[in-house]
């Protein structure tokens, strides 16, 4: 770390508290549950596996945030984030797969169509959040958010307005890249914010055609019950 970073470091760490890591680790918990929760033909190996996997891999994660080791951190969420996106693909996949075959009932399709498709709101907030501006721990660095990824709205008000929000050092938290995930599986646009960076579209990309997959099987499997 330079002479500057440190520095910066400090005056953040003096006047802002740096963003808590524990909504990240509920959404991967909450993934875990959700896959856990699918039918045995929708999941790769035990429904168990990918739960056990993200708490193994917890416990180091949170080891190496809390001892300041940031490069093992952000390689063990990177690892966690790309297993939750394979299993996500994958089961998404095995649905449409399953649809024709008629092998679960209608409500056990819908149920699981509704649990993949919020999972894959929480995996692609987690990649947004790990990504965006370095990761959490470079935000942390930095007395505000003015660069980045994506132009949400705090980042174009003028500083007295910020001011008088009480948000002139404003930087995105979990929350914000899980509603910008949200919108963009429901929506499938990010409404709100504006997307700057190509890795960010390309993310954004997948992650609509998930979500239009998953939303397109709800819907042909609801006019058929109705039929």
């Amino acid at each position: 770390m330079s002479m500057f970073e440190e520095l910066a470091a400090r005056h953040k760490m003096t006047s802002v508290e740096p963003e808590p890591r524990w909504p990240a680790l509920v959404s991967l918990l909450a993934v875990g549950l959700l896959y856990f929760a699918l039918p045995a033909n929708l999941v790769m190996g035990p429904r168990w596996l990918l739960l056990v996997v993200v708490l193994v891999l917890a416990i180091p994660t949170v080891f190496t945030w809390h001892r300041g080791y940031h490069e093992a951190n952000q390689i063990l969420g990177y690892a966690m984030s790309g297993i939750v996106t394979l299993s996500l693909i994958g089961s998404v996949v095995m649905l449409v797969k399953t649809l024709p075959t008629h092998v679960e009932s209608p409500i056990r399709l819908l149920a699981s169509a509704g649990a993949l498709w919020l999972t894959n709101v929480l995996v692609f907030a987690l990649w947004y959040w790990r990504l965006d501006a370095g990761g959490p721990h470079k935000r942390d660095l930095l007395l505000g958010h003015e660069d980045g990824a994506f132009l949400f709205p705090q980042m174009t008000m003028h500083l007295d307005a910020k001011k008088k929000a009480g948000e002139e050092h404003w930087s995105p938290t979990f929350v914000d890249y899980l509603f910008l995930a949200f919108n963009t599986s429901t929506a499938l646009s990010p409404t709100d914010t504006s997307i700057l960076s190509r890795w960010a579209k390309c993310l954004m990309m997948v992650q609509s055609l998930i979500s239009l997959s998953v939303l397109a099987l709800l819907a042909a499997r609801a006019i058929n019950i109705l039929q």
